[in-house]
Formats: structure tokens, sequence, C-alpha cells
């Protein structure tokens, strides 16, 4: 348990992560970031479309974004995100909500993912489900100030 312990709800789509290292500055944003989260060995590489506003080495807030070739439907596992390091090619994890377009997944970090299959809509997945899906590249990172 975090002591002390938190007195207000922890939003579940929003990542909490170390900022680990910021890319070189190109087109007045940083090229990309590299986070990493607690309790978990991922470093995780995402493009940066914006300006980001932090130091290396502390805590950063903001929502990952990626498309999903293909969103299926698992019946067991666990949440993973694959490779642990670099930029994320598959991910597997649980519904925890649909926002808009998008299906928020827990895979250890909460991942927003807009399905681009022909066939598929956020709306048809719920809150609970075990889902996994190939992410297509330029997976990118959108800084929050406060969750």
């Amino acid at each position: 348990m975090i002591h002390p312990a938190p007195t207000s709800k922890i939003d579940p789509t929003i990542a909490r992560a170390v900022l680990e290292e910021l890319g070189p500055v190109v087109a007045g944003h940083h090229h990309h970031v590299t986070l990493s989260f607690a309790n978990l060995n991922y470093r995780m590489r995402l493009e940066a479309r914006e300006m980001i506003r932090g130091e290396v080495g502390k805590r950063i807030l903001g929502r990952i974004h990626m498309q999903a070739r293909r969103i299926d439907v698992v019946g067991s596992g666990g949440r993973f995100v694959e490779p642990v390091y670099g930029e994320p090619r598959i991910v597997q994890g649980r519904v925890v909500a649909i926002a808009g377009d998008e299906v928020v997944v827990h895979a250890g970090m909460p991942i927003h993912a807009t399905p681009t299959e022909r066939d598929q809509k956020a709306s048809d997945f719920c809150e609970g489900q075990i889902v996994n899906f190939h992410v297509l590249p330029g997976a990118w990172f959108e800084q929050i100030d406060s969750a």
C-alpha cells in the first residue's frame, strides 16, 4: 500500500510514468519520449507530437495512444506489452473503458487503442474483456497536466 494512502480516486485511463529520455526537438516538438513505469521493467519509446514539459527522471502523466491492426477478444491470459524495451508491437490486457473511438486497455499501464480494422469500432468491446492486438507503427504519448 502507498503511504500515505491516496485520498482521491485515480483515473484508470491516465498513464503515470517516469520520463526516462527526451528525444531531440524537431519541428517545434520532441521527436520521441522514453517512459518507464512503477513496478514494471518496461521502457516504452513513443512518438511525441507536442513539446513535452518535464524533467528526465521525474514523474509524468499522460495518455498512450496506439492504432490497433485488429483487436481480438481472448479467453484468458495476462497483461503485457511486447517488446519490453522499445516501440510497442503487441499488447494484451483488460478493457477498463471505452473513450470515444478508443478502447482503453490496462496492459500494465493504460493504453488508448483505436481499432483500424474496417469492421471494428470501439463500441464493439466492453469493460472487463481481455483483448490482444498488434500495434501499427507510430504509437504516441499525449502529456496531460494533472490527473
